[in-house]
């Protein structure tokens, strides 16, 4: 495994970490800004669409420079973000640190992701992806729990402080272990040639399946501490132990969804979200169940999750030689996902249908999802037949020159 992996992973764990572990400590972040739980679910939302605009302005932008100084400056960007939210006096510049920290977010693992890939042998470049995504699923696991823990031993501040010593760890992994990587095309024509991926109708239909299957699931987990607390029955002092379990179902999905995917990416999709879509509604009926729940919480980490690497690597193949802007794009896509399960979420809540009404919402959007998945699956399938049948009815003449080739 090539050690710039590792670099990758840890700039993940750091960003991820910024992403997630809010969740763990909405209750307390509303409670000290004097917000209501659905206010405070736009700190998750606000990030959400914040990644979105950087993974493609900030994408587009730099797609003519070196990757591996790009990705320091993201990650300084990051550090700045979460100083900001440490900081926060009130509500409104919480949401500013977010919006600053999310704006890194996209654009580096849209790059990470082509940096990984390029670092291996074709056959294995959704695993890449996916070991660079590890420090997305570590930051669940390790991250997130414990920063939810300190968080409520020592206040929600003292876990942005953590994130930033993180971050300037993950910098000084970036700039010392990251290999130099090679410019793109300089010309002026750069960000014109990486627009001709979107040409692809398979593109935009594999990142509105990832919009749609990945936030199914955020949707879920976004209030996922009311849940546990109000509807389960679990005091929130084991809400931290229970996001351990979560982190440990996305780093075996994560780990088990990149290699399926590396052995076909559209068969994987399709189960996958066909299993989530189920598991989803079985913990909205089990919510009151505390052995139920934590079996759902696991499986929903696992299934949400194996479908990141595939749903990546799906975007990056279609869009043939110009993957830059639009593997930002699907970030970009991931956390459309997010805000618009934290969003559906909130109004379920809002609306007095209780603290399982978003896991509803999340199995409803990934069913979407699935269906989506299915019609990408069945054009890209009879485009494939057509061009080997093409390909088999060519004029035999051609065949000298093929030869000649």
């Amino acid at each position: 495994m090539p050690i710039g992996l590792i670099a990758l992973a840890l700039g993940g764990f750091g960003i991820g970490l910024t992403e997630f572990v809010i969740m763990g400590l909405l209750p307390e972040v509303a409670a000290d800004f004097s917000v209501s739980e659905a206010t405070a679910g736009w700190l998750i939302s606000g990030y959400a669409l914040a990644v979105v605009v950087g993974a493609l302005l900030l994408t587009a932008a730099v797609t003519r420079f070196e990757r591996k100084p790009v990705l320091a400056v993201l990650l300084v960007l990051f550090i700045a973000g979460n100083l900001v939210s440490a900081l926060a006096p009130d509500y409104s510049m919480m949401m500013i640190g977010r919006i600053i920290a999310a704006l890194a977010h996209g654009a580096f693992f849209g790059i990470g992701a082509v940096v990984a890939a390029d670092m291996v042998a074709p056959t294995k470049k959704a695993g890449a992806i996916a070991i660079m995504f590890t420090g997305l699923t570590a930051a669940n696991v390790l991250g997130v729990p414990f920063g939810t823990m300190l968080g409520q031993a020592a206040g929600w501040r003292s876990t942005f402080w953590a994130i930033t010593g993180i971050g300037v760890l993950a910098l000084i992994g970036i700039l010392t272990l990251v290999p130099k990587t090679g410019h793109g095309d300089t010309s002026p024509g750069s960000l014109r040639s990486e627009l001709t991926a979107f040409r692809s109708g398979q593109v935009w239909l594999s990142i509105l399946v990832t919009i749609l299957g990945f936030g199914g699931m955020f949707g879920a987990f976004t209030y996922i501490a009311f849940t546990l607390t109000e509807v389960t029955g679990f005091a929130a002092s084991t809400v931290p132990w229970l996001l351990i379990l979560f982190g440990v179902g996305l780093f075996i999905g994560n780990t088990v969804g990149g290699k399926a995917a590396d052995r076909n990416v559209d068969r994987t999709l399709l189960i996958v979200l066909s299993v989530l879509a189920v598991v989803l509604a079985a913990f909205a009926l089990t919510a009151t169940n505390q052995p139920l729940t934590i079996a759902s919480i696991v499986l929903m980490g696992g299934f949400g999750f194996a479908t990141v690497p595939g749903l990546q690597m799906r975007v990056m193949k279609y869009a043939n030689n110009a993957p830059t802007l639009a593997s930002g794009a699907n970030i970009g896509a991931f956390n459309v996902g997010n805000a618009l399960g934290a969003w559906l979420g909130g109004v379920t809540i809002t609306a007095g249908l209780g603290y399982t009404s978003p896991i509803w919402a999340g199995a409803a959007i990934t069913l979407l999802g699935l269906a989506v998945m299915a019609i990408a699956a069945a054009n890209a399938k009879r485009r494939g037949a057509a061009g080997t049948t093409a390909e088999m009815t060519a004029p035999a003449a051609a065949e000298p020159v093929a030869a000649a080739r």
